[in-house]
């Protein structure tokens, strides 16, 4: 039934009617004006910072428009939880620069504004929505479908993607939306099959600012469920009223959904529900599935706000022609970029949603009735996903726990037979089991393993787990389980692996043990057609781009021979210094008075790895062109083994460079592309050192393999063996990890450290300050194209074996006294108000501690060395561009 403030809201669209809100809705202050002048000619953009007060709460907003008269449609931008009005601001300035009139807001609770946090009540959050658009409608700029409704479109992330959709339910003057990673049922999402998401719902919390910052209903709901572990009907109903499912029928205008593939808190399920509701209202629905999520990985921010900028072009300019893409998109990652040596992402698309189940194919399991234990306390837990955490689960990794933990005694397993052939799974798997419980309910939790052939490795993918809630009346008998909804590709000898665990860290088990019995009824069934189709992958830069630099490279010999002339002569003081910097200066035309690179100077000697770090636009990229030859400086000078740097300079044949990145031939073998890519050089067979270089990488057997079958961490190895082909005496590499997993970057650090063992020189530009700590001897701190500081990493970070613990909850004196006296551990020191520990080991490991911590049952989001470096990086770089 619709409650009173639902029918307020449901604004009409006749033409002629006056928002009556509108004078309720009163400017306090315009409390600045703000201009953005874009130097590749787009449109200067203005901000307009005001307080608007409704309801008698102040909401903090900023409008942006850009120049040019007329009309135009107008976007609500919303945030994300926990966050404000400024996360969006690069979103709004480019669609205002697009031609829309852009209002962001700061949500109640939030930022500046004033108010409870009351999780998008409809009574609060989205009558504020409301009056944002009776602003609009005021407006003169902005185009209007009648009195008092403005042409409106709203989208928005996670917290601002639910109330985009609220407001198209509960206000009918929305015109489009464009929800991102977000919920349809808030009790679904946090209550699955009535197993309380605990982690995700204390983190929720956290992020709001405490208890105290929620409505009082709110509050008293979330203190009630976490105090017993289970949720209850009154809770259920009251996040259900308070999500987008509850207005269902209402939303009727064009959805455009994108969700996160690695989501913990959103899974695929709530977008699938979406999706299908709207579609049933008559409304235009696409569906694009982002490699990225709550959990982390490629949230591909670009591509998503052009699609979204297309997509309201269509629905709000009523631009035909806008290319609103494929009906269901989802991003595959496969491979390395040959010209940059990014992860490659593909998109495979449909023309039409097919949902998370169709084309299934079935697979027989193997394993008989298998008894499952539920510990006291639900402690320790298995661990799949650590919400929000996104690479803190590749941190545990790379510690040797795994990307996954089960316990014995604490989970079924079931296998499939070898795959005869390779299978793309897309949407979810289900299965059929029998659970009967030694008393009351039984709490497991379903996840779908990739197995490899020798067994030794599985792959739990995106780190999805499925919570089942099977009460007595549901035991003994059949029962159809869903498991998490993925895209993954499962290859030929590998197995598919059902796991059902009795714990999981994300989760709240039941506290008293329990003994359940678990067998399977059936195949695991797998929906393996969606009907996409993938897009071809683009060919490798050199297949077009040989042809116009071999003229570039002509045209520059020919510009740069008479300057060859004039080359100051070597310096053989310098003749044994692989690298002098002195100096150096460099500003892009049309960047006025911003340099690129400024009077940067330092020194790099024989043996050393150095470490080349700064934020992005520090000037690292322009440096290492320079170095390359590829670019010239506008002053200053660089020196390698005393010889000054010019385009073509001999000495840059001592000088070998992972910059751009490798193209390399699919179809021929890690060796043959190795051979021919030397071949082209001219210069003798026997100057490459194939072998040597190749043993520093450590391809082993796969060289003679096709590079198509390689995964992505043998093509950065390939790679790098490239540009060590005849061993220089110098070797630089850009971002060389980046796209490969913690065990690929343990292997490149090795890499790097053998090949400066032999008494030659490393340069590492690298964003990952855990792996400059671990592999380089020297640092050069860039930022805004200056130095700040140079010299041994021991100098500038110091040392000591200090691990950093965070909590999703404070830890509590008695447990504090607990970890304090494990053996192993010199001291324990709360930090960040009793939600994270400094622990400093005396004897114990890393994995050992771990161990201990989850057997304390410490809601652990990460472990990982204390960041010593990265304190010294942020604060040399304070006040530096992010």
């Amino acid at each position: 039934m619709e409650t009173s403030t639902a029918r307020r809201l449901r604004w009409p669209r006749a033409r002629g009617r006056w928002a009556a809100a509108v004078a309720a809705l009163v400017v306090l202050a315009g409390v600045g004006t703000w201009t953005a002048v874009a130097d590749d000619g787009t449109p200067a953009v203005h901000r307009q910072d005001r307080t608007l007060r409704g309801d008698k709460v102040a909401l903090d907003t900023s409008y942006f428009t850009a120049d040019g008269g007329g009309r135009r449609p107008a976007v609500l931008l919303g945030h994300g939880f926990g966050g404000s009005k400024d996360d969006v601001r690069a979103e709004a300035e480019k669609l205002a620069a697009d031609g829309y009139a852009v209002l962001t807001w700061s949500a109640r609770g939030f930022g500046r504004s004033g108010g409870e946090i009351g999780l998008n009540d409809p009574d609060t959050e989205v009558a504020d929505v409301s009056r944002l658009i009776d602003w609009l409608a005021a407006r003169p700029e902005v185009l209007l479908d009648g009195r008092g409704d403005p042409r409106v479109g709203v989208t928005g992330a996670s917290y601002g993607g639910a109330v985009s959709l609220l407001a198209a339910g509960y206000d009918d003057r929305v015109d489009a939306v464009a929800p991102v990673i977000t919920y349809w049922n808030l009790a679904d999402a946090l209550f699955p099959d009535g197993v309380f998401k605990k982690l995700w719902a204390g983190m929720f919390v956290t992020s709001g600012g405490g208890c105290e910052k929620f409505e009082k209903r709110v509050c008293a709901m979330y203190e009630r469920v976490a105090a017993s572990g289970v949720p209850d009907a009154e809770a259920r109903a009251l996040l259900t009223e308070r999500s987008p499912s509850a207005v269902a029928d209402r939303i009727d205008v064009p959805a455009l959904i994108v969700q996160g593939q690695t989501d913990s808190l959103f899974p695929l399920g709530q977008a699938d529900a979406m999706a299908r509701a709207i579609a049933e209202n008559g409304a235009p629905v696409s569906v694009d599935w982002i490699a990225g999520g709550h959990d982390g990985g490629d949230t591909e921010d670009a591509r998503v706000r052009n699609r979204i900028g297309a997509w309201f072009d269509r629905y709000l300019k009523d631009d035909r022609g806008a290319d609103t893409g494929p009906a269901f998109r989802v991003t595959r990652t496969g491979g390395v970029d040959s010209t940059d040596g990014a992860a490659l992402t593909r998109g495979a698309s449909a023309e039409s949603y097919p949902g998370l189940r169709a084309g299934t194919q079935e697979f027989a399991l193997r394993g008989g009735p298998a008894t499952v234990r539920n510990p006291a306390g639900g402690s320790p837990p298995a661990i799949s996903a650590v919400p929000g955490l996104g690479a803190g689960l590749s941190q545990l990794s790379s510690l040797g726990v795994g990307l996954s933990l089960d316990f014995p005694g604490q989970h079924a397993t079931f296998d499939s037979a070898p795959l005869t052939s390779s299978v793309r799974a897309t949407g979810t798997p289900t299965v059929k089991v029998t659970v009967t419980a030694r008393t009351g309910d039984a709490v497991l939790f379903g996840k779908v393993y990739d197995v490899s052939p020798d067994g030794k490795r599985q792959e739990l993918p995106s780190q999805l787990v499925a919570p089942f809630r099977i009460t007595p009346d549901q035991q003994g008998r059949p029962l159809a389980l869903t498991l998490p909804a993925v895209d993954h590709a499962f290859d030929a000898g590998h197995r598919l692996r059902l796991v059902l665990s009795a714990t999981d860290l994300g989760y709240a088990s039941p506290a008293e043990p329990n003994t359940y019995t678990v067998s399977v009824d059936g195949p695991l069934s797998v929906p393996t057609d969606a009907g996409l189709t993938a897009a071809a992958g683009a060919l490798p830069a050199w297949t077009w781009g040989l042809p116009a630099a071999a003229l570039l490279v002509a045209a520059a010999l020919l510009l740069t021979a008479r300057r060859r002339s004039t080359t100051p002569a070597p310096d053989p003081a310098l003749e044994g210094v692989p690298l002098l910097i002195t100096g150096l200066t460099k500003k892009y035309a049309g960047a006025h008075d911003r340099y690129a690179v400024k009077d940067l100077g330092f020194r790099v000697e024989r043996g050393q790895v150095l470490g080349l770090l700064g934020p992005n636009g520090a000037g690292k990229t322009t440096t290492l062109r320079m170095l390359m030859g590829l670019i010239s400086p506008d002053a200053g000078e660089i020196r390698v083994f005393g010889q000054a740097i010019r385009p073509g300079a001999p000495v840059l044949s001592r000088v070998g460079a992972f910059v751009e990145g490798a193209g390399f031939l699919p179809h021929l073998t890690g060796r043959a592309n190795l051979e021919l890519y030397w071949q082209a050089t001219g210069r003798p067979a026997a100057d490459s050192h194939l072998d040597e270089a190749l043993e520093i990488a450590g391809l082993g057997d796969a060289l003679a393999r096709a590079v198509r079958t390689y995964s992505q961490g043998m093509r950065q190895r390939l790679a790098i063996a490239q540009a060590m082909l005849g061993m220089p005496d110098l070797l630089i590499l850009d971002e060389p990890t980046n796209g490969l997993d913690p065990p690929q970057i343990r292997e490149m650090r090795e890499v790097m450290i053998r090949y400066a063992a032999g008494g030659r020189t490393v340069i590492v530009s690298s964003h990952l300050l855990s792996e400059v700590e671990q592999s380089c001897t020297h640092l050069v701190v860039m930022d805004r194209g200056r130095l700040v500081q140079a010299g041994p990493v021991a100098e500038i970070t110091g040392s000591g074996d200090m691990l950093l613990v965070t909590t999703a909850d404070r830890i509590t004196d008695p447990v504090l006294r607990k970890i304090e006296a494990l053996a192993g551990v010199a001291s324990a020191v709360p930090t960040d108000g009793g939600r994270g520990l400094l622990v400093r080991l005396d004897g114990t490991t890393t994995s050992a501690l771990i161990t201990e911590l989850v057997r304390l049952d410490v809601p652990l989001t990460g472990v990982g060395p204390h960041r010593r470096l990265e304190d010294a990086f942020l604060t040399l770089i304070s006040g530096g561009s992010a």
